[in-house]
């Protein structure tokens, strides 16, 4: 089945996943990102098939039902994603290692089904306050979504230990410096 290595990257809504996960793809060519499927409505600056696959809440279902997803979550009310076996399947057979950009329950749902060949990162922030405002600056969401996140965000700092490394994100520098160590250690052993 799975002859590489699998990073997995995971944090509250706010927190710097994308950027770090994009930073990891330009430095290390033998990664892949796998576009995970999700319901909600594309944002202006992402592209179908690069940063999701965007379908319909029927459709999802759909695939839940015929048992085509590795994990698959409702993240928010009527928002669903999740990682599709043939996403998986596609970078395997590319001889490729693959990373993630999931939320927390996705990404220890990915940890149990991949085990020793996965390594789990939870990016930490410090407060609730820096996440909201990285929300706000972000510009996507609503109030209300914003709030939403937030209250998301409470609960998915207590499964943080799950993890098997815990990285801060305030200095996003030193961030990106240290997870380039940490993935290059992770990949060559």
């Amino acid at each position: 089945m799975l002859n590489g290595k699998v990073v997995i990257i995971s944090a509250p809504s706010g927190a710097g996943k994308s950027t770090i996960v994009n930073f990891l793809l330009k430095v290390f060519t033998n990664l892949s990102f796998s576009v995970s499927v999700t319901t909600r409505k594309i944002r202006t600056d992402e592209k179908e098939g690069r940063d999701y696959y965007f379908i319909s809440k029927e459709e999802f279902k759909k695939l839940i039902l015929e048992n085509k997803f590795v994990e698959w979550e409702e993240v928010y009310d009527g928002d669903f994603k999740g990682t599709l076996k043939s996403e998986v399947e596609s970078i395997i057979s590319k001889k490729k290692h693959i990373i993630f950009d999931v939320d927390v329950k996705g990404g220890l749902s990915l940890k149990k089904y991949f085990g020793k060949s996965g390594l789990s990162i939870f990016i930490n922030v410090s407060s609730i306050d820096i996440l909201k405002k990285r929300l706000i600056n972000r510009g996507t969401e609503s109030n209300e979504e914003i709030e939403e996140r937030l209250l998301k965000a409470k609960e998915e700092f207590t499964l943080k230990n799950k993890f098997d490394l815990i990285i801060d994100n305030d200095d996003l520098s030193d961030t990106l410096k240290n997870l380039k160590n940490t993935v290059q250690k992770f990949i060559n052993n």
